[in-house]
């Protein structure tokens, strides 16, 4: 029951937002007398999506495709390369400066490139997506890897432990809430970067979808391809919640914990 109740606790509020925005703006779209063509109602933008929803699968299929693999080699070479960082100190004092500046270049101004180099195919909107999402991934588990406890490590040293052994069994599981929480933050970023991939060069895909569909003047269906970006934006957000649950029950027990005095004095 209270895992219900916090479910409800936390979900209810932005459903409730949602709910008033998408009711305000079906409400001025119908009385305001505003085009269509500038302003679809949200009801007109689902029966939009449901009449061409073949065509709007068709679409989603590529995208998927390009999110999940990109974001798979993304989690791969991060953790790699946070690895490599953390053992080697002197190596992450060079190469983490370069990582916050290469963040300063804009994704669409990289895009319209990886294509010109890769082509059209699947291969440029993978690396797309991992140029976006490697840098949270990889500075969320380097910070983890940083907050690990001295105590603990000393303790490990003091039994004799292995360098090897003492990352595996201290630094490691500490790491693993903060790389979480990189991959919360990737996720959120991870499909609309394969958007953006196929927005710059694709044949198929919600990018290009979005595209034809403001070339055609058919304002109803941009919104439909951003509601299915959306979409699946946050159900790749819910595998990764849905993971670090499964992966590190231990850490959310431990927040709940730490929370519950919170809630009785709110309580109180």
């Amino acid at each position: 029951m209270t895992d219900v109740a916090d479910r409800r606790r936390r979900l209810g509020p932005p459903l409730v937002l949602v709910g008033l925005v998408l009711a305000a703006w079906e409400l001025y779209a119908r009385a305001s007398g505003v085009s269509p063509f500038v302003l679809p109602a949200p009801s007109d933008v689902l029966g939009s999506l449901w009449r061409f929803r073949d065509e709007a699968i068709r679409h989603s299929i590529p995208t998927v495709v390009e999110t999940a693999v990109g974001f798979s080699a993304s989690i791969a070479a991060a953790t790699a390369v946070a690895v490599g960082l953390d053992r080697a100190v002197w190596a992450r004092r060079a190469v983490e400066p370069l990582l916050v500046g290469s963040q300063t270049i804009p994704i669409v101004a990289i895009a319209p490139l990886v294509v010109v180099w890769f082509g059209f195919g699947l291969l440029p909107k993978v690396l797309v997506v991992i140029l976006v999402t490697f840098f949270p991934i990889t500075i969320a588990l380097l910070d983890g890897f940083a907050s690990t406890a001295p105590e603990a490590t000393d303790l490990m040293r003091s039994f004799g432990a292995s360098p090897g052994q003492t990352f595996w069994k201290v630094r490691w599981p500490s790491g693993l809430p903060g790389f979480f929480t990189g991959l919360r933050i990737s996720a959120t970023y991870a499909v609309v970067a394969a958007v953006i991939g196929e927005y710059v060069g694709a044949t198929d895909g919600l990018g290009i979808w979005m595209q034809l569909s403001q070339r055609s003047f058919r304002t109803d269906l941009v919104f439909a391809a951003i509601l299915l970006t959306a979409v699946l934006s946050v159900a790749l957000y819910g595998v990764v919640r849905a993971v670090e649950r499964a992966v590190i029950p231990w850490y959310r027990a431990s927040r709940g914990a730490t929370r519950q005095p919170e809630r009785l004095s709110e309580a109180g």
